[in-house]
């Protein structure tokens, strides 16, 4: 009696997972679970109620000894031992092309063998060869889709002939998601024009860019790490609009978004970097040549699980589906948030470029590289310039000026120059100089009204005085003034009690000039 139970034990079992998987549509682990039945039997059962054609109605209406004759064939692994299986390394390749899926690779599978493995099962075989590769190789990324990004935790040193100071060069690191193809430079840090510049070189190595950059929250290109809204620097995300890519930061505290590069960081340790270990460097040119030599041999290094090498595989599958290179080179830029100021010029590294003169007092977005500067308002474009790094001098395009200061502007030089006149008659006479000598009055305003400004920390007594002093002495300016007050100059005796001012100028309008 006892022997019938278990056997009628063991019939309740396969018609209860029957049941699980046919009616209640449960996954094959879920009922492994609820069951305590382990994975494979459940799938061995569910697979082969499917290759019979049963429904679970059927089912119902056999009484055991049918039921068991039906399942007798799942007694050992010659269910697996039968069937020709697939080439499970060409079926990895194979994913990584675009479009192609696992279902795919089924249905192509069947084609050759009707009698071979169903779905759960081919999925389920897969997987567990899966399972034997590392966990870099084990990812199945679409060829052309990512490039994973980030420096070695190793430095090389490089040594100066001339002063023998020793410099620490960082490698960076880039790998491409489908092939593992890999490219590796030295460069003195990790700062944004380098990591910017390392990137450039690596896509022209590739010849051609991913869809996908995935950095490892580099403060060079992540301002601000986020799980879910990491913050990319503004260069970064121009040059990745340049290359028609995506930034997109590994995320947070999330292993498996860095296997990939962190593997390709060990291998340029293990078969690069310790190749060089007891080599001397002079120079980051000849470090670089060296690191170009050796990541030849190890992009065409084979495979120990897979079949070919890092290069024949992306020659293969993802050379192709990289995004062509764009007619021009990304030129390094830099951004910054600026104000304008009501001369209508915004400043960058004391130079000062114009702007059209309805932006006045609003923040505007400046864009720049060696060689340009454009301004940015809301996303649109209002001016660009020639850079200039010549401090104090304004850069100014006629078409940026209003027609009528007076009619459009709430700053006029007139309003200035009485503002000046309450202060003090030196002061009044210094500003009305400064802003003579320019060739627009506008340009002058910035000075004039850091003078100004002077009167509320010092006292317009003060700055009175100061203003008397420096006129006689012939400083004329906002530093000189400065400076004055600073030093307390302005509480000393002037030597010349004139404080008539000699302005010779090509562009000298006079008092009268503002008053029309």
């Amino acid at each position: 009696m006892a022997k019938n139970r278990n056997k009628e034990l063991s019939m309740r079992k396969i018609r209860e997972i029957l049941r699980l998987s046919m009616i209640c549509n449960m996954g094959k682990r879920e009922i492994s679970r609820s069951m305590s039945i382990s994975h494979p039997t459940v799938l061995k059962y569910s697979q082969r109620a499917e290759e019979l054609g049963l429904s679970y109605e059927q089912i119902e209406r056999m009484d055991d000894d049918e039921l068991r004759n039906k399942f007798k064939i799942i007694r050992s692994s010659r269910l697996y031992k039968e069937r020709s299986d697939p080439d499970w390394k060409w079926i990895h390749q194979e994913l990584k092309k675009k479009n192609v899926t696992l279902q795919l690779l089924l249905e192509e599978y069947k084609s050759i063998h009707p009698d071979g493995y169903e779905k759960s099962q081919f999925n389920f075989l897969y997987n567990q060869w899966k399972k034997k590769l590392n966990v870099s190789m084990r990812q199945t990324h679409k060829a052309g889709e990512k490039m994973f990004v980030d420096y070695a935790g190793q430095t090389v040193p490089v040594i100066d002939r001339k002063t023998g100071e020793i410099r620490e060069a960082q490698i960076f690191v880039a790998v491409l998601g489908a092939s593992n193809y890999t490219y590796a430079e030295a460069t003195l840090n990790q700062g944004l024009p380098n990591w910017i510049d390392s990137h450039i070189r690596a896509i022209e190595y590739f010849g051609g860019a991913p869809q996908i950059i995935i950095p490892d929250n580099l403060k060079s290109g992540v301002n601000k790490a986020c799980k879910y809204e990491p913050d990319i620097n503004s260069t970064y995300h121009d040059m990745s609009v340049h290359y028609g890519t995506v930034i997109i930061p590994a995320r947070v505290r999330s292993p498996k978004d860095k296997a990939k590069v962190e593997v390709g960081v060990q291998i340029v340790e293990r078969w690069i970097l310790a190749a060089l270990r007891n080599r001397s460097f002079f120079s980051l040119e000849e470090l670089n040549e060296a690191v170009a030599e050796l990541l030849l041999k190890l992009n065409t290094r084979p495979f120990k699980k897979l079949e070919g090498s890092r290069k024949s595989v992306f020659l293969e599958i993802e050379k192709d589906a990289l995004a062509p290179l764009p007619n021009n080179r990304y030129e390094y830029a830099e951004w910054k948030k600026a104000k304008v100021n009501i001369d209508y010029h915004v400043e960058l590294n004391r130079h000062y470029y114009s702007v059209p003169y309805v932006l006045v007092h609003e923040e505007v977005t400046v864009r720049y590289t060696s060689t340009t500067v454009e301004i940015f308002y809301k996303g649109k474009r209002k001016a660009s310039h020639i850079r200039n790094d010549r401090p104090g001098i304004h850069s100014t395009q006629k078409e940026h000026m209003p027609k009528s200061h007076r009619q459009y502007l709430e700053w006029t030089p007139s309003r200035i120059i009485n503002w000046a006149s309450k202060v003090g008659e030196s002061c009044n006479l210094v500003v009305e100089s400064i802003i003579n000598g320019k060739s627009h009055p506008e340009q002058g305003y910035r000075s004039s009204l850091g003078i100004l400004r002077l009167g509320k920390r010092y006292s317009n007594e003060r700055l009175e005085a100061a203003c008397k002093r420096a006129a006689t002495i012939g400083g004329k300016s906002y530093k000189s003034i400065k400076s004055i007050l600073e030093k307390g100059l302005d509480k000393q005796p002037v030597l010349d009690n004139s404080c008539q001012l000699d302005i010779m100028h090509d562009n000298i309008r006079g008092s009268n000039y503002y008053n029309n």
